[in-house]
């Protein structure tokens, strides 16, 4: 979210740990493949979502009014609904027909479209603004759904915590390159007085842009190993996705542990998100902080957030994954506490770093457990409940925040002091979550057929 998959440990080309790690016939390059597309698609929400446009959009899009933040998080709710909605079936559909790589690339031509698009939306144009953001960020969230069903079929069920880490991992390397290109620009625009309504568009094509690049590898390299399945009614694919979604949620007991885990992702990601979504917006408003800053301050961020992916993914794989992902949501707490409490840059900086480092292990540590519950002939289609999870606490916890600084006249400290609620919850949820006792359901549908 450095040479390899991994921003600084790729995986081995050979020998004893290659077979350890990868699946039977998968090849280095097409890992680093699958990797490069978190590189790519980590640009729009480092830019887009968590550093540029959505402060932008709050004081000039919406004009700096009291509803200017929940306007925003109510756009994205639309997406985040609009993604739930479909984002099963979707990836029941392509289970069905071995169908990822060709969904994965329309809904990349579709976010780097409408990315670029936003480089329109500026003063009196709110409507403009909010039908752009739902577009881009529902493609977005679609084929984040599409790229994680690969990672089961690329890594062993034991070595799943660390390719995703290299995927998380270089993918916030990505962020960076994104979001270098972005600051690199908006200081030379600062340093000759231009406003935010000319250089931020740019930020919006220099984003689409490098999307569009570096997703090149995956489409070129990245195997579709999946085939199509036996059964389905002509002429009716998407009634016959409907209705394996259905009987995913007639046999919720054979993966109660899944399930369980998905109810405690809603929690925990609905604090995450909010931080994702919002993080711009509260430096500035609550800290005080310009667009230089606070770019900045997510630059640096966005290293640590590296380095957290890529190092928990190895203690996931060793001390398991429920501790390392009941570490991340102890650690978020303490983020929260801290931002809080901040009266000055150097705690909410601690804050910031720290936060970083929970990001980027907490999401790939929740990817590669989703992973590792799923049995193998339904893996898209539960990466698509894995992702309406996702998109659902992408709703609760933004909009939490947006109706609270609303309610109570902007408050962006109180705001920040109730998303610690989420992670609370999210913790006392996982204690139930048996592991092993869920990969063997898994195992268990695996080796007896799906139905």
């Amino acid at each position: 979210m450095s040479g390899g998959p991994g921003g600084g440990k790729a995986p081995q080309t050979g020998g004893r740990q290659q077979r350890v790690i990868l699946a039977p016939g998968v090849r280095p390059r097409e890992v680093w493949a699958w990797a490069m597309f978190d590189f790519a698609n980590s640009g729009y929400t480092t830019v887009v979502i968590t550093a540029v446009f959505n402060a932008y959009f709050v004081a000039v899009v919406a004009g700096n009014q009291t509803w200017a933040t929940f306007a925003w998080t109510a756009a994205l709710a639309v997406s985040y609904a609009a993604i739930m909605v479909t984002g099963p079936a979707l990836g029941a559909y392509a289970d069905l027909h071995a169908a990822k790589k060709r969904l994965l690339l329309g809904t990349t031509i579709g976010c780097v479209v409408f990315t670029a698009a936003l480089a329109f939306a500026g003063e009196d144009t709110l409507w403009l603004g909010v039908v752009l953001i739902i577009l881009s960020n529902f493609f977005f969230g679609a084929g984040e759904n599409l790229i994680a069903a690969f990672l089961p079929e690329l890594a062993r069920g034991r070595s799943l915590g660390k390719v995703s880490g290299w995927g998380w991992g270089l993918g916030y390397i990505g962020g960076l390159v994104s979001l270098g290109c972005s600051l690199a620009y908006v200081s030379f625009a600062q340093a000759r007085g231009d406003p935010a309504v000319a250089f931020v568009p740019v930020t919006m094509l220099i984003t689409a842009g490098l999307f569009a690049l570096a997703s090149l590898p995956t489409f070129l390299l990245l195997q579709e190993r999946a085939t199509p399945q036996t059964g389905i009614v002509p002429g009716h694919p998407w009634r016959e996705s409907f209705s394996r979604l259905a009987q995913t949620v007639h046999h919720a007991r054979r993966y109660r542990d899944l399930w369980r885990f998905l109810v405690c992702l809603v929690l925990y990601q609905a604090g995450v998100q909010t931080v994702i979504a919002l993080a711009a917006v509260y430096a500035q408003q609550a800290m005080g902080f310009d667009t230089q800053q606070t770019l900045t301050l997510i630059l640096v961020v966005n290293v640590t957030a590296a380095a957290g992916a890529l190092g928990f993914g190895q203690v996931q794989d060793r001390i398991g994954h429920v501790p390392t992902i009941a570490l991340t949501l102890a650690g978020w707490i303490l983020v929260v506490i801290l931002a809080w409490s901040s009266t000055g840059p150097a705690m909410f900086w601690a804050a910031a770093n720290l936060a970083g480092l929970c990001l980027g292990s907490s999401q790939s540590a929740g990817r590669a457990l989703v992973g590792y519950l799923s049995p193998a002939p339904r893996r898209a289609e539960f990466f698509g409940l894995w992702g309406l999870a996702v998109k659902l606490s992408s709703i609760l916890g933004p909009i939490t925040y947006g109706v609270v600084t609303w309610i109570s006249g902007g408050d962006h400290r109180l705001a920040m002091l109730i998303t610690s609620v989420y992670f609370v919850t999210g913790l006392a949820v996982l204690r139930a979550v048996d592991v092993r006792r869920g990969r063997r359901a898994a195992v268990t549908a695996r080796t007896h057929g799906s139905r």
